[in-house]
């Protein structure tokens, strides 16, 4: 076998992702640790963690930019991403997905699957993804490895196979029985460094062969000669049960489930041995699939030094010390110091300047990254998150990455003329490494920034503040609302005639309008047949119907989801032109949005509210006044899950306002869902107050 396919074979691409809260981080801090990559043990609590390593991070406790380290355990590579648990940042945990090969989804043993679970969960069976599962905080109070473990088949669809069982729960929680080998694990030392094997205690052996001979059945199922030895009764080798789960949980077929406690550092090594064994190498993984620029043939490039280059940036970071930080991941090729490479998506060539592993907050430069490897370059100019980099000679297109629309915005203004320039660059630099931020200015020339909700504003809010020292007010949330059509009309028929001495302007178009699927935006068809419109005109008039569906005709808010269909018109020799096309599929656009029963459109929110029973009448009032609709609830444990759709515009404040109605043992999640249409009387105040 190659050098360049031992190294490959011997890499791990791999994010920590769960729902907020669940311990993600502290199980990154722990396998730094034992990976001898920090030689002390961070905590979220303390605010001394590597990963969160940005102040926003440590004073609230949760992570919000993914982090990429390079650790190495028992001969191998791991790249980890530890990412973000909050929806605001769900953009975070997105683009990491596309470019992980496998995951560690970490739940928590007393609340088991929650709801940004599912989400991420769902998320990574978009991407294929292969998981294996850490059942966390087994020594709180409340854990219960079998009933996390029923959550996941129950609510996620998922294969569950337990790999160990949990020596006791709660505070008297001491170890963990493997599965495999049939043998106790503890950990004495405080810093959980040593793992000590040790006989399974007799009171623990019923159950665990009990659960071994279930584990088998479940493997044996996904392979066929397992089968067989299973159904004549014979026992399968160790190596024979690690072989055929590798493949079963590269295919998405089984999800090896680990338990522990990472605050208490027992439990973590095994999962980092998991890793290893189960979660596949850049070799595992099909080949890249992309096209070839101007053609759009599709080609594909497998994971080899000796391939072209095929890389794909996921991600960008402004480093106050170094500049702009862009993180990508090799697929095929290799990225040397010092080479030019083409930047495919926009067409440019970018130099490739300081090659760095990151190591969380410590650096280490290095010549060449190989294909399967992630690492990040300094100096890129022209390159954002799915963007391609192949070799100039030999060009590929990768899919991008798909991000959400934001769904919230607030006005910003400096403080004075000197934070002016200031801020505009700042509101700049994290636009470009944030996808779903963006910012604009209104008719009024104020400054508006949008995002995914209250949180990931507040914080980018926070991040201009104090990184790029610009002092600024805030304004008030507001809400994204959309204009949409809601009956279809046949004929727009508009003629633009303009003389005004020397030569006219003359554009006639014909087309029909009707409302698009949800989420397809403006689509544009072009049926004209023998020339009425000649062809260079055309495009004219889509982005004419394009530019007003932006600016709204209702109240100024966008037009989405309108399928147009251009499909007659005519021209004039002399007089007609592109402006005129333009201005007449402007106008026609209008003209026919005006005529199809036009409604507005809010974020509509999908929330999960978790109280103590005692609330739950108080909450479901509190939720219909905010014209919340209750879709479900669930008990869990003394708590009702109150699940509902509400108004994006009626949930400003609502987390100090569940705490205050419960005394503060509320919690509650919250995600864009969808857009719905915004009720006649108060799409009436919202019209008398935007035309005001």
């Amino acid at each position: 076998m190659s050098n360049a396919k031992t190294k490959m074979n011997k890499v791990r691409n791999i994010g920590i992702i769960a729902h907020v809260d669940a311990g993600k981080t502290t199980t990154s801090e722990r396998i730094l640790y034992y990976t001898g990559k920090t030689h002390r043990i961070g905590s979220v609590d303390d605010g001394t963690t590597v990963t969160d390593w940005m102040d926003q991070e440590r004073e609230r406790g949760i992570t919000i930019v993914s982090a990429a380290i390079t650790a190495e355990w028992d001969g191998h590579v791991i790249n980890i991403i530890d990412t973000p648990g909050h929806i605001d940042f769900t953009a975070e945990v997105q683009r990491c997905l596309r470019v992980l090969d496998g995951g560690i989804v970490v739940f928590d043993a007393v609340q088991g699957v929650e709801p940004q679970s599912e989400t991420v969960w769902r998320q990574s069976d978009g991407y294929k993804v292969p998981r294996i599962c850490f059942i966390n905080k087994m020594d709180r109070v409340g854990a219960d490895f079998d009933r996390a473990v029923q959550m996941i088949a129950d609510r996620l669809g998922a294969n569950p196979v337990k790999m160990q069982l949990p020596m006791g729960a709660e505070d008297l929680f001491a170890g963990v029985v493997d599965l495999l080998t049939m043998q106790a694990i503890t950990w004495q030392d405080k810093l959980g460094a040593q793992r000590e094997y040790s006989d399974i205690p007799a009171e623990l052996m019923e159950a665990a062969q009990a659960a071994r001979s279930e584990m088998i059945e479940k493997i044996s199922e996904t392979d066929d000669d397992l089968m067989e030895m299973y159904l004549e009764g014979e026992e399968p080798t160790l190596e024979q049960l690690k072989v055929a789960l590798r493949k079963a949980c590269i295919a998405n077929d089984i999800n090896p489930v680990f338990c522990g406690t990472a605050l208490k550092n027992k439990g973590v090594q095994p999962v980092l041995d998991a890793v290893i064994d189960y979660l596949p190498s850049p070799l595992d993984v099909p080949a890249v699939k992309g096209t070839i620029p101007r053609t759009e043939d599709e080609i594909e490039r497998k994971p080899s030094d000796n391939e072209p280059l095929a890389a794909l940036a996921f991600k960008l970071v402004t480093d106050p010390y170094m500049g702009k930080l862009t993180y990508f991941r090799v697929y095929s090729g290799v990225i040397e110091q010092g080479t030019r490479i083409e930047n495919t998506s926009k067409g440019k060539k970018e130099r490739v300047g300081r090659l760095i592993r990151m190591y969380a907050d410590r650096r280490e430069e290095v010549k060449s990254v190989g294909a399967g490897d992630i690492a990040a370059v300094l100096g890129f100019k022209h390159t954002f998150t799915g963007d391609t980099l192949s070799d100039s000679d030999n060009q590929i297109v990768l899919e991008s990455i798909d991000f959400p629309e934001p769904v919230i915005s607030i006005s910003v203004e400096p403080k004075s003329s000197s934070d002016l320039d200031k801020m505009g660059e700042a509101l700049h630099k994290l636009a470009e490494e944030d996808p779903t931020f963006k910012v604009e200015s209104d008719e009024s020339g104020q400054t508006i920034i949008s995002g995914m909700g209250e949180l990931h504003l507040e914080i980018l809010v926070d991040r201009m503040m104090r990184e790029f020292n610009v002092q600024a007010n805030i304004g008030t949330p507001r809400v994204s609302y959309r204009e949409a059509m809601t009956k279809a009309v046949e004929k727009v028929d508009l003629r633009y005639k303009k003389q005004s001495g020397g030569r006219g302007q003359f554009a006639h178009v014909t087309l029909s309008m009707e409302p698009g699927e949800p989420g397809t935006g403006i689509t544009f068809e072009n049926k004209i047949v023998g020339g009425s419109i000649p062809r260079e005109f055309i495009p004219s008039v889509e982005s004419g119907a394009r530019a007003a569906a932006e600016s709204g005709v209702l109240a100024g808010y966008p037009v989405t989801d309108v399928a147009i269909v251009l499909y007659d018109g005519s021209y004039h020799d002399v007089d007609s032109s592109q402006m005129a096309f333009e201005l007449a599929g402007s106008m026609a656009f209008k003209d026919g949005f005006k005529r199809g029963k036009p409604v507005l459109q809010e974020p509509m929110m999908k929330l999960d509210v978790t109280i103590p029973e005692e609330y739950l009448g108080d909450i479901m009032g509190d939720l219909s006044s905010r014209r919340g609709n209750i879709a479900g609830m669930t008990q869990m444990g003394n708590a009702q899950v109150v699940q509902a759709i509400a108004p994006l515009s009626e949930m400003f404040g609502y987390s100090s306002d569940l705490r205050s109605r419960t005394q503060g043992r509320g919690v509650f999640t919250m995600e864009f869902d969808s857009y719905g249409e915004v009720p006649r009387n108060i799409a009436d105040e919202i019209l008398k107050g935007s035309n005001s």
